[in-house]
């Protein structure tokens, strides 16, 4: 399975502080999901302290054997991609929780010549958040120049667990059928395992 490591995920975005500004489309009072990143693996102390603060986090998890200091091997749940985090409120309550972590940084993107937080749509975190949580081993994790989603078809997953969720039904690296993939755009993508329920074409 591919996962995409903190260095390349780090190239791909630039993360700066970005100071509101009232040429943001985006009104500072709305919550919204939010791509964020804590450098040096320190995105689970960064979740702790978002969620102390009563915000909503969300960090994309698999199960990967640790080895200990004693030498001995446990399976565990790790972050799938170390420094990635997501976090739901309004920029000003994660704007004023970075003053005290000097290391939270957002995600940006270019718009109107300025980078801006990456914001992600509520559905579109739902559908993603669903199929990561269901912890299988043959999900595939996809970076945003891995996924051509105008090669796929538009879809939603009619029964089974992931009963209701949409992604884009396409031809993966590594897989040898298509698969449902939910892409956070400009962030990261994950390939849901072949579906035990039906395929909608919207």
């Amino acid at each position: 399975m591919y996962l995409p490591d903190s260095h390349s995920l780090d190239r791909e975005f630039r993360s700066q502080d970005i100071a509101t500004s009232p040429h943001n489309d985006v009104q500072v009072d709305d919550e919204r999901w939010f791509a964020l990143s804590a450098p040096y693996r320190r995105e689970l102390k960064a979740k702790t302290s978002l969620e102390q603060a009563g915000m909503q986090c969300f960090i994309p998890m698999r199960y990967s054997v640790v080895s200990r200091r004693n030498g001995e091997k446990r399976k565990e749940l790790v972050p799938v991609v170390h420094n990635l985090l997501f976090a739901r409120s309004s920029r000003d309550a994660i704007q004023d929780i970075k003053r005290n972590l000097g290391y939270l940084q957002w995600l940006t993107m270019p718009q109107d010549g300025r980078n801006e937080p990456i914001i992600v749509r509520d559905n579109d975190m739902e559908n993603f958040m669903r199929v990561c949580q269901t912890l299988d081993n043959s999900l595939v994790y996809l970076s945003p120049d891995e996924v051509n989603l105008h090669m796929g078809t538009r879809v939603r997953i009619i029964g089974g667990m992931l009963d209701g969720v949409e992604g884009t039904l396409l031809k993966v690296k590594g897989s040898r059928r298509k698969r449902v993939v939910v892409m956070i755009r400009g962030v990261l993508g994950v390939a849901a395992t072949e579906t035990d329920g039906f395929i909608q074409v919207l």
